[in-house]
């Protein structure tokens, strides 16, 4: 298991220009791969660290294939650039003109970033915060946007690729099931499918332009002056901002914590508040409005959080469970591509 010290620490702070050492540092986030491979060198790692002089420091370590360093000084690059333009996110710290360093530690090969420690963090969301948390979304679309921003990295979501947020590619694979089950059923399900997919394809030609990728638990937070901040750009890459702009709105509306007067509601509130902030500042075009019926319904009946299609130890797979539960998750999903919402506000 990839271990730092206080010396490891202090090398770090040096080359990235602190004149004060570390006086203590605690661990707020550790992926631990080794759970599946012993031998793994793959390092996620996110420390605070606790200067002499009073300052708090967030460190990140991190190796993963699908990140290689360039992608990492990119993302970073692109949270610097909202920084400057007002956006409240941390201040990312560079070590000669480069934000990303490459260090061995402890028999790994890790990049490393270093930015400010921000408190604060937002679990719960209400109807005021979703819709400030849309006006920052928008705010950075515009961003990068007019800076004409990329980065070359995969997002979480992109409705015209497989991704993992969906499960339509598991769902598929069921195929020889499925048409056991309800034939019928099932070709009218992938039918609808791809006309949803054929009704939002022209917005996939649009310009894309880097995006942070996930604002949801975690990854926001707020100040003591009351403004809304985004940190964490692991997930960034470049995207749609239209596909991104409903995407994080069914984010915050269905990832977060939600007070308890909205219990039963807090989807449809949270989602309507979202997206009126975020037209607030950047409204959606006509093209874009008469697509997102046709989005919601792909993203409500393919969302993969709630529907037990893909392989999972902790639920019943569609492998596992009988002819008559798979039928009702069918019969779910047919009626979920049948939501037809228009956009709110």
């Amino acid at each position: 298991m990839f271990q730092i010290t206080e010396n490891d620490i202090n090398i770090i702070l040096k080359d990235y220009n602190f004149d004060a050492e570390c006086s203590s540092y605690t661990e707020l986030q550790r992926y631990d791969y080794e759970e599946d491979d012993p031998a793994s060198k793959n390092v996620r790692l996110i420390v605070k660290v606790e200067l002499k002089d009073g300052c708090s420091l967030v460190l990140r370590f991190k190796y993963e294939e699908d990140a290689p360093q360039d992608v990492i000084e990119a993302q970073s690059r692109f949270a610097a650039l909202l920084y400057r333009n007002g956006i409240e996110t941390p201040k990312v710290y560079a070590s000669n003109g480069n934000f990303t360093r490459a260090y061995s530690i402890d028999g790994y090969n890790v990049v490393v970033t270093v930015e400010d420690f921000k408190d604060g963090e937002i679990k719960a969301v209400d109807p005021q915060t979703a819709e400030g948390t849309g006006k920052l979304l928008a705010t950075m679309h515009s961003i990068a946007e007019a800076n004409d921003c990329h980065v070359d990295c995969e997002v979480l979501f992109d409705p015209l690729a497989p991704n993992d947020l969906f499960f339509y590619e598991s769902f598929i694979k069921r195929k020889e099931r499925l048409l056991a089950i309800d034939r019928d059923l099932y070709n009218s399900i992938v039918k609808k499918h791809d006309e949803l997919i054929s009704r939002i394809a022209p917005l996939g030609r649009e310009t894309r332009y880097a995006v942070q990728g996930d604002i949801s638990d975690c990854n926001l937070y707020r100040t003591e002056d009351g403004r809304i901040g985004v940190f964490d750009f692991n997930r960034c890459g470049d995207n749609s901002l239209f596909f991104d702009a409903v995407m994080q709105a069914v984010f915050e509306s269905r990832l977060m914590d939600y007070p308890e007067e909205l219990d039963g509601h807090q989807e449809e509130i949270i989602f309507s508040s979202f997206l009126e902030g975020y037209q607030h500042v950047r409204p959606f075009t006509a093209e874009q409005k008469q697509a997102f019926p046709y989005l919601y319904a792909l993203i409500t009946a393919f969302w993969g959080v709630d529907m037990k299609w893909a392989d999972s130890t902790r639920t019943k797979t569609v492998d596992e469970a009988d002819d008559v539960t798979v039928h009702q998750w069918m019969k779910e999903i047919s009626e979920r591509e049948a939501t037809m919402l228009t956009v709110p506000g």
